[in-house]
């Protein structure tokens, strides 16, 4: 049996939608161990002079606690 925790979490990237994700859930792994899961809850922009400048999202990442 085992028990599962979720936290969110907020990420941010110039580059794209995928890689705030990407950047998100490899940070959220140094910290936390056994994710499985994750779902994007927002997405957010930033512009500048009518233009994308920056991609965030919002997370709740789910990972198994440790016996």
């Amino acid at each position: 049996m085992s028990v599962a925790r979720v936290t969110e979490i907020t990420a941010a990237s110039e580059k794209g939608l995928e890689d705030a994700i990407r950047t998100g859930i490899g940070r959220a792994n140094q910290t936390l161990d056994n994710i499985t899961s994750a779902w994007v809850q927002d997405i957010n922009i930033k512009c500048n002079d009518g233009a994308i400048h920056e991609w965030l999202v919002n997370m709740k990442v789910t990972f198994i606690l440790k016996d």
